[in-house]
């Protein structure tokens, strides 16, 4: 099972989980937990490979994964602690895994909240994409993550995002890169999917202004999506909640508590 911690509130009947991007882990929360903890039951998560969730010996053989089998990995640890409904908090990769667990298990799902939110890849990141695919055999796997990390967040007040990324992406190792890369395969006919099914689940996307790759195509879908809304945060990249955790965290909550 994979690795998560929980922080239980004393009254509260809600609860509010939390899923990481790819390279991540459950550290980039942590200007998250402090606010929340004191309004909801919190649980986060390390995804396979990533933080403490050591890769199985089943995986040491698999040479691929897949958004399905990373979505169950979620939901294994959702029913072993009985929680039945939660909001869940996603960023960048971790909002396809949530919108996936939607589609999935909509019972499950309360609500969502997608920061740096990936529903379409634009011509500059399919190349970079078809690059990754190409190299990735071959190029030691933290060049390119620096170099997508860089693309993703070029800006001088990105850097602190890009840092907390590429550090916690050393934790990998070059055959769990390569198996989370492989993962692109099957990315746009899944957003495909995603932007076509207005799933009717409250949802809140957070952009960051500076988010040039992903939030052209936010704001198509939001228009699009009758429960869908969007929240631009200004002065901010593709990691809204490491950039911008107080308006991150405020605008969240916020969203959170209008649905009581």
């Amino acid at each position: 099972m994979l690795n998560y911690y929980l922080y239980p509130h004393n009254t509260s009947k809600e609860w509010v989980t939390f899923v990481h991007g790819a390279g991540g882990s459950s550290s980039i929360w942590f200007k998250q937990i402090r606010d929340f903890k004191k309004q909801f039951n919190v649980l986060i998560l390390d995804l396979r490979g990533h933080g403490n969730s050591k890769p199985t010996l089943k995986d040491t053989f698999n040479p691929k994964y897949t958004f399905d089998s990373i979505t169950n990995d979620i939901v294994e640890v959702i029913d072993h602690l009985k929680i039945e409904k939660s909001h869940f908090i996603g960023i960048s990769l971790g909002t396809i895994l949530i919108r996936n667990l939607a589609e999935k298990k909509p019972d499950l799902v309360q609500s969502m909240v997608m920061g740096g939110a990936i529903i379409k890849l634009n011509t500059r990141s399919q190349i970079l994409m078809k690059l990754g695919v190409i190299f990735k055999s071959v190029v030691p796997y933290m060049l390119l993550y620096k170099f997508f990390a860089f693309i993703i967040m070029p800006r001088k007040n990105h850097k602190k995002s890009r840092s907390l990324f590429v550090n916690e992406a050393k934790k990998l190792y070059q055959k769990e890169f390569i198996r989370w890369f492989k993962l692109t395969s099957e990315i746009n006919p899944l957003l495909r999917f995603f932007r076509a099914k207005d799933i009717k689940i409250p949802t809140l996307y957070v952009m960051g202004a500076e988010d040039h790759l992903f939030l052209p195509s936010i704001k198509n879908i939001v228009n699009k999506h009758t429960t869908s809304s969007l929240f631009i945060i200004n002065n901010c990249g593709h990691v809204v909640n490491v950039e911008q955790p107080e308006v991150f965290n405020n605008e969240t909550i916020g969203f959170i508590n209008s649905l009581a």
